[in-house]
C-alpha cells in the first residue's frame, strides 16, 4: 500500500512507523502515512536551518518569481489535487476546488512580497542623520494545520513565510496528507531550494518536537481551542512567536426585514457545506421574533431534506462524508444531547443511507429549534452538519447573546436595514463580520482571525498580518560626519530638534 512520505530537504523520506489514511466515503484504508519520530523531526529542523542563510539572502524579487511559478503549477495540477482532497477528507470535489482557489489567492498575494517588504525611509531625521527601517525574516518557522482544509490552511502560512525569506516546516493533519505532499513537491518544482519547505507527517511527536525546539522561531496553528491555548502557552513560554487559531460558534442573526429566501439559501451552504467541518460554518441562526424563526425553519426543512449527499468524488453533490467514524459518532452524540436538553430536532440526518457506501461516514443535515444558551449544543463547537435556531426578541438581545459566547470567530446579519447593519458591525465582539454574507472569510489581501478564545496571539493569519508575523522590523539610524565638522561629547538624550 502506498505510503505518504515526509518531504525533507527536497526529498521524500519514508518511515517504518505509519498511520492509516481512510476514504470517508467507503470507510476503507486507502493509504498509509509516515509517522515522524524525534530523529526525523531533528532532520527536518536541520534541513530548514541549513537552507536559511542562502534563502534569506536571495533577493525578494527572485523569491517572488518562485511564487509566480508555484501559482501556475497549482492551477495546472488542480484537478489532481482536489481529487486527493476529496478522497481523504470526504468533501465534494467542487468544495475542494473552492478551497484550493482560496489557497492560490494567498500565493498570489505572496507574489507581491518585494513591495510588502519595503521599509520606511526618512532623510535628515536628525542633523546629518538618515533613518530607515526594514523587515527581516525570523529564520526557521513552522505551521501545524488541521484536517478540514488540507490545501488552503497551509497556503495561508508558508507562501508568505517563505516569500519573506524564512524556511518552513509544515506538520499537516495525518487524516488527509496526500494533497499536502503533492503541493510541497510542486513548490520544489517551482524553484524553491531543498530545505526551504519541509513536511513532517505524523502525530503529536512531530508537533511537540517543533514546539520544544529552540531553533524554531515561530509557530502558526489552526485547530481546536483547547489545543490552541495549550500550544500558545507552551510556545510563548519557550520564547517563540505564536499565532494559534482556535474554535468557533458562528451565529447568523436574521431580522424580520431580511430577505428570507436569500437567508435560507445562503444559510444552507454556510451550515452544511463541507458537512459543517469549517471553522467559519454557521452553526447558530439567531432569529429575531417568532415569526422570523417560524418562516426560516419552514424554508429550511425542505431544503435540508433535498440535500444531495454521497461520495465527494462524484460531481454535482451538496455534501460528502464526515472525516472519520469517530467524528461522525461524536456529532451524532450531540443530537442525542440536544434532544435530552429539550431542543426540538426538526430535521434528523441520522437515518441517511448512501446506497453502495453503507460503510461510509455519512450524516444528513440536522436542524434544532428552541435552542437556549445554557444547552451544550449551543455552547460547544459541534463541527458537523447541525444548525441550531435560537429565538430572541430584539437585535440588541442577539448582539448580547453573541458577545457573551466564549468564541468570536465569525458572524453575520441578514437585514435590509442599513442602520441595523452598522450598529451590528460596530457593537459585535467578533473578528470577522458579514452583512448578508454568511461566510465572511477575508480575501487574501486582508487578514483572517477571530476574537476571544478563537485566536491566541496578536496577529491574524495571512494578508498584511502575515508579513508582520513572519518578519522582524529593524530600525537603522546612520550619520556620516563631515570632514569639516567639529564634534564634541553630548550627554543629553538625542532628539531631532
Amino acid at each position: 500500500m502506498q505510503q505518504i512520505a515526509h518531504f525533507i530537504n527536497g526529498q521524500s523520506q519514508t518511515s517504518e512507523a505509519t498511520l492509516p489514511v481512510t476514504n470517508p466515503a467507503t470507510g476503507q484504508v486507502i493509504r498509509q502515512v509516515a509517522k515522524a519520530d524525534a530523529a526525523i523531526v531533528e532532520r527536518a529542523i536541520a534541513a530548514a536551518r541549513e537552507a536559511f542563510p542562502a534563502w534569506r539572502d536571495t533577493p525578494p524579487a527572485k523569491r517572488a518569481q518562485v511564487m509566480y511559478r508555484f501559482k501556475q503549477l497549482l492551477e495546472e495540477h488542480a484537478d489532481r489535487l482536489v481529487q486527493l482532497i476529496s478522497e481523504e477528507h470526504g468533501k465534494t470535489v467542487e468544495d475542494a476546488m473552492g478551497e484550493l482557489r482560496r489557497g492560490i489567492e494567498n500565493v498570489e498575494y505572496a507574489c507581491g512580497v518585494p513591495e510588502l517588504l519595503k521599509g520606511e525611509y526618512s532623510h535628515n531625521a536628525g542633523p546629518g542623520i538618515d533613518a530607515w527601517s526594514n523587515f527581516q525574516p525570523l529564520g526557521v518557522v513552522a505551521g501545524i494545520t488541521p484536517f478540514n482544509f488540507p490545501a488552503m490552511v497551509p497556503l495561508w502560512m508558508y507562501p508568505m513565510a517563505i516569500a519573506c525569506g524564512n524556511t518552513f516546516i509544515l506538520k499537516p493533519s495525518e487524516k488527509d496528507p496526500s494533497s499536502v505532499l503533492a503541493i510541497a513537491e510542486l513548490l520544489g518544482e517551482a524553484g524553491a531550494p531543498p530545505g526551504v519547505l519541509n513536511v513532517l507527517q505524523g502525530d503529536r511527536v512531530a508537533v511537540e518536537g517543533l514546539l520544544d525546539s529552540p531553533e524554531v522561531e515561530a509557530i502558526s496553528f489552526v485547530g481546536s481551542t483547547p489545543i490552541a491555548a495549550s500550544l500558545y502557552a507552551r510556545g510563548s513560554a519557550g520564547g517563540k512567536r505564536v499565532q494559534a487559531l482556535g474554535g468557533a460558534k458562528n451565529h447568523a442573526v436574521v431580522l424580520p426585514d431580511a430577505d428570507l429566501d436569500n437567508a435560507a439559501n445562503t444559510l444552507m451552504g454556510a451550515a452544511f457545506g463541507s458537512a459543517g467541518e469549517r471553522c467559519m460554518a454557521i452553526s447558530v441562526a439567531v432569529c429575531v421574533g417568532d415569526d422570523s424563526a417560524d418562516r426560516l425553519i419552514e424554508a429550511l426543512v425542505p431544503k435540508i431534506q433535498a440535500l444531495k449527499i454521497g461520495p465527494g468524488t462524484q460531481r454535482g453533490l451538496d455534501m460528502g462524508a464526515l472525516v472519520t467514524a469517530e467524528h461522525r459518532d461524536k456529532v451524532m452524540g450531540y443530537l442525542e444531547i440536544g434532544t435530552q436538553e429539550g431542543a426540538r430536532l426538526v430535521a434528523d440526518g441520522r437515518s441517511l443511507t448512501v446506497p453502495g457506501h453503507e460503510d461510509g461516514y455519512f450524516l444528513g443535515g440536522c436542524l434544532f429549534d428552541r435552542v437556549t444558551p445554557e444547552m451544550r449544543i449551543y455552547q460547544e463547537e459541534i463541527f458537523g452538519p447541525v444548525l441550531c435556531v435560537v429565538r430572541v426578541e430584539s437585535l440588541d438581545e442577539a448582539i448580547a447573546l453573541i458577545n457573551a459566547h466564549e468564541y468570536g470567530n465569525g458572524t453575520c446579519l441578514f437585514t435590509a436595514d442599513g442602520e441595523a447593519a452598522r450598529r451590528f458591525a460596530d457593537r459585535i465582539q467578533v473578528g470577522m463580520v458579514g452583512i448578508n454574507v454568511p461566510l465572511p472569510v477575508p480575501v487574501a489581501y486582508h487578514s483572517f482571525g477571530g476574537w476571544k478564545r478563537s485566536l491566541f496571539g496578536d496577529l491574524h493569519a495571512y494578508g498584511p498580518d502575515a508579513v508582520r508575523f513572519y518578519t522582524r522590523r529593524k530600525a537603522i539610524s546612520q550619520r556620516w560626519p563631515s570632514a569639516f565638522e567639529t564634534t564634541h561629547a553630548e550627554f543629553h538624550f538625542p532628539s531631532g530638534s
